[in-house]
């Protein structure tokens, strides 16, 4: 048996979970459901267990890790837990000099925007991230029969946090850089991807049963900017772990234009923000891949009434799909009750009881 092959029947805890079973759009028990940023700012004892340490410091500490990560499943009865850490840790892994700072996000002490700049993007080693590892095993041995989720930035989202030196409202300098110089930029985000590739296998054959590529900032470009450009980079990150046989994610924000090409890349299902009704999202995706998605993060400031009632507008809209994972449209907002989303869940599950 190959390495793979023990990789897989090492995880047959959560291979019958109504999530996984979704992913692969099999028939389920109820629609499953997780939430991006559910381990996280929106919970008291998050914040209580994070009190002093700095985000990055905080991903590297699996016993850190393995707690914040828990969390949101001991409290919320979600379906699948999503492996606590950020899109730059490997970065900062390889030795890119960045900091997490809080109310800004990522910043990058020294953009790049040179050839000569590549340099400082080396190959990422498994033992680079041996927190990863040691994490992803506690947590497993934790989580039984409930699946985990392992996570990267694309290439694109890395990419633009690189060039800019941080978070960008128009992304200028990416936008320069992809269409002033193609040749540079192609090779930035073959960098990446392998990169990208790298940080998800360590992931899965630790243990995570499932993967999500997050290209937050990819909305900001045209389809055929997208195709071009960094398509081509996505999809190396998707064929690199396809032997793993694990469901592959990919989800971006404002992609309502990219749906059918961020599918295309290779994702097994393709995450939906909010702006796009699920069944008009599947016609964009076309057959043969499931859905996640996509209540608005904001509705859960509304009242329980009006969450059950768009909560019931997605569920409605996602009805006839292959496979459908609800989830919110975006991550979970800082400020949102907990009780919120504990009752969201339990309403998604009454509701689409088989």
């Amino acid at each position: 048996m190959s390495e793979r092959s023990q990789l897989q029947t090492g995880r047959t805890a959560a291979h019958d979970s109504a999530f996984l079973r979704a992913c692969r759009r099999e028939p389920v028990p109820h629609t499953p459901v997780w939430f991006m940023r559910q381990a996280g700012r929106s919970l008291p004892e998050y914040r209580k267990v994070r009190e002093g340490t700095a985000m990055l410091e905080s991903c590297m500490r699996p016993d850190l890790v393995t707690e914040i990560t828990l969390q949101p499943v001991r409290r919320h009865n979600v379906d699948a837990a999503i492996f606590f850490s950020d899109i730059v840790v490997p970065l900062k892994a390889i030795g890119i000099d960045l900091d997490i700072k809080p109310g800004v996000g990522p910043v990058v002490a020294q953009p790049i925007r040179s050839r000569a700049d590549l340099e400082r993007l080396r190959p990422l080693d498994a033992d680079d991230v041996p927190y990863v590892t040691e994490a992803i095993g506690m947590l497993t041995a934790e989580l039984g029969a409930t699946p985990l989720i392992g996570f990267a930035g694309a290439p694109f989202t890395l990419a633009s946090y690189l060039v800019e030196g941080g978070p960008s409202r128009n992304h200028e300098h990416t936008k320069a850089l992809m269409y002033g110089d193609p040749e540079l930029w192609a090779d930035l985000l073959d960098r990446l991807a392998d990169i990208t590739a790298a940080f998800l296998k360590v992931q899965i054959e630790a243990g995570a049963s499932a993967v999500q590529l997050f290209d937050s900032w990819v909305g900001a470009l045209a389809p055929a900017d997208y195709r071009r450009s960094v398509m081509p980079a996505s999809a190396k990150v998707f064929d690199a772990v396809a032997d793993y046989g694990v469901p592959r994610i990919h989800f971006g924000v404002g992609t309502g234009e990219l749906l059918g090409l961020m599918g295309e890349a290779g994702a097994d299902v393709v995450g939906v923000d909010w702006r796009i009704p699920m069944d008009e999202a599947a016609r964009r995706v076309g057959p043969g891949k499931a859905l996640q998605g996509n209540l608005d993060p904001a509705v859960l400031f509304a009242g329980h009434e009006a969450v059950e009632t768009k909560a019931r507008e997605v569920l409605d809209a996602a009805a006839k799909l292959e496979g459908h994972v609800f989830n919110l449209g975006h991550g979970v907002l800082p400020t949102t009750d907990p009780d919120a989303l504990t009752r969201l869940v339990a309403y998604v599950h009454e509701q689409t009881a088989r």
